[in-house]
């Protein structure tokens, strides 16, 4: 817990995954970094059910990008390995987090993909659009909402790898995304199930 004003305040989790989707795009930005997970998203839950991230809106068209709600399950992350991170924050950064994506989400047709500022990050030249971001800087940028796991680097200049330098954050998972989401999701179904039947077995008693 975080003590605020000397009182204990909850801890929440968001998380954090990078992913090798093995498109071409994902491919031809890994010339660039040299490393193997090139897209970047972020979750509020362990299951991945709510992830968020800059990305292609029509899976057969990648030129035609903004701000996605992404299925953990299906299209480009079907064969796709990764690498998911926790990190603890407190309720108040939580809820920022929240409401910044919840506002975003709400304007979401104003949102594009910024390929321009692509080109700036491999060229160093800082070039920020409005109401425009490629993945790694949308995450960044709301993970600016909170103060214990602002990255040193200016969101417009953030590459996926970056992330994995914040001591912030826990790596719990690396490998193929699909054996993480069988494994989580068959263990939350479980969880409720659970709940559900000591529910109905304490109303009959």
């Amino acid at each position: 817990m975080f003590p605020v004003n000397g009182v204990e305040e909850i801890e929440k989790n968001i998380y954090i995954m990078l992913s090798n989707t093995g498109t071409l795009f994902s491919k031809a930005i890994g010339v660039y970094t040299r490393k193997d997970l090139n897209h970047t998203s972020i979750a509020f839950d362990e299951q991945l059910f709510e992830m968020y991230s800059f990305g292609r809106k029509n899976k057969h068209n990648p030129f035609n990008g903004g701000f996605i709600r992404e299925d953990a399950t299906n299209g480009i992350f079907k064969s796709a390995t990764c690498a998911i991170y926790q990190c603890r924050v407190n309720s108040q950064e939580y809820k920022q987090m929240r409401n910044k994506i919840r506002r975003m989400e709400q304007q979401k047709e104003l949102y594009k993909y910024n390929l321009i500022g692509l080109f700036g990050l491999a060229m160093n030249i800082k070039i920020e659009r409005a109401h425009a971001f490629f993945c790694s800087q949308f995450v960044a940028t709301i993970m600016n909402e909170c103060q214990s796991s602002k990255l040193q680097v200016a969101p417009c200049f953030v590459q996926p790898h970056h992330f994995e330098q914040l001591p912030s954050l826990k790596l719990m998972y690396k490998g193929q995304l699909q054996t993480y989401i069988c494994t989580n999701r068959v263990n939350e179904k479980a969880f409720q199930n659970s709940a559900w039947e000591k529910y109905v077995y304490q109303m009959q008693a």
